[in-house]
């Protein structure tokens, strides 16, 4: 009976739902993508420079947490989408 009630308690474990996960880092874009904006200062911060490399050459947002570049994707709203007609 011990032997049912450990196996059902680590199948219960097992198939939990896995977390999602979590990043840290810093949202730059792909001109500067080692968020190093020093070459092409388009502003007088950091975040002032992304914002002028996304609007002014077409950059994407990327995040970087110290070692790897995510490039980040824009999710459509709900208020985004048309509702059909």
């Amino acid at each position: 009976m011990k032997r049912l009630i450990v196996c059902l308690l680590a199948v219960a474990v097992l198939s939990a739902p896995q977390s999602k996960p979590t990043f840290t880092g810093t949202i730059t874009d792909d001109e500067c993508s080692r968020a190093d904006h020093s070459r092409m200062r388009m502003g007088p911060t950091d975040a002032a420079c992304v914002r002028a490399c996304i609007s002014s050459h077409g950059a994407s947002y990327v995040l970087y947490d110290g070692k790897d570049i995510y490039t980040l994707r824009r999710r459509r709203s709900l208020r985004d989408r048309k509702s059909p007609s």
